[in-house]
């Protein structure tokens, strides 16, 4: 059973926005209210360059967190020692705030020589994937000299021979490993529209409820293109955050507390603005259920 929520203080979390190339000027322009801003690693591994440089002078104004999309964690042919090195180097640079990926894989072997396939796909929750996630995760830090987080997947299938539960599966390589789960709350809602769940939010909530507070790290909020019931949703980060998210996020506060919380948005971009007055939601949303639970137990202890 999962441990019960950890008492909450009155905080508030940090506040992020992924930022992405069309937001570099207005970033750069007037710095925001905003706490923290997401880079994907894998676009600034280049030698020198434009982008390296914007980053160089972002990060003179805004905390980085660092969240990458390729290390393929889950790959039993294992990790690419040269975006290793690359991404050592890029932690080293900017001493990021967080430092994530994703529990997947995207390398395999073709023709007996490792490619990457360009994509995000699940792992096997069973024993022997779990092995290869924990080694994988356990080098990377160990390069890294410090702890990572890892992603909970948006995924269209379910494979088979699974022996655990995805949260039996992700709190396992938390535990192995020390490093910690970036809760993504909208790959859990795609997941359950996906698996046609008809009350998502009790679903997504149960899911919750078996991970120990002590090991999420992170929150990510976004919306994606929505589909009628039946059809295969696929998370695109291309809208504002839905209700449903939202409900979602203010249970996870609850029960983790003041977690870090990113807003992620990829395609069909907003305005800077826009995509600022999400992250205000998100600080709005965590001030008022946080101060709510405060209260509540605050009342019960007099």
């Amino acid at each position: 059973m999962a441990d019960p929520a950890q008492p909450f203080t009155g905080a508030i979390p940090k506040i992020g926005v992924g930022l992405r190339h069309s937001h570099y000027a207005d970033a750069l322009n007037s710095v925001a209210d905003i706490d923290f801003l997401e880079v994907h690693a894998e676009n600034f591994f280049a030698e020198g360059g434009a982008a390296l440089a914007v980053l160089d002078e972002i990060s003179q104004h805004y905390a980085i967190s660092i969240h990458g999309t390729a290390l393929s964690l889950g790959s039993y042919t294992g990790l690419c020692s040269q975006h290793l090195h690359k991404l050592q180097k890029l932690v080293q640079r900017f001493s990021p705030l967080l430092i994530s990926d994703h529990a997947c894989f995207a390398r395999t072997l073709l023709n007996n020589q490792p490619v990457h396939v360009g994509d995000l796909l699940p792992i096997e929750f069973n024993e022997r994937s779990l092995a290869c996630l924990v080694r994988n995760i356990q080098q990377v830090q160990e390069i890294l000299g410090r702890p990572m987080l890892i992603e909970n997947l948006s995924a269209y299938i379910q494979l088979p021979g699974a022996t655990l539960t995805e949260t039996e599966f992700l709190v396992n390589a938390c535990q192995q490993t020390d490093c910690q789960l970036l809760l993504d709350l909208n790959n859990l809602v795609v997941n359950a529209h996906n698996a046609n769940i008809k009350n998502i939010v009790p679903y997504v909530i149960d899911w919750i409820e078996q991970i120990p507070s002590s090991i999420v790290g992170e929150f990510h909020l976004a919306g994606c293109t929505p589909v009628p019931a039946g059809e295969i949703m696929v998370d695109d980060h291309s809208q504002p955050v839905p209700d449903e998210v939202w409900q979602v996020y203010e249970h996870a506060l609850r029960r983790f507390g003041p977690v870090p919380t990113l807003i992620e948005w990829d395609t069909h971009l907003p305005t800077w603005n826009s995509l600022l007055k999400e992250a205000h939601k998100a600080r709005d949303r965590a001030k008022a259920t946080l101060t709510v639970e405060s209260s509540g137990t605050a009342e019960t202890t007099i």
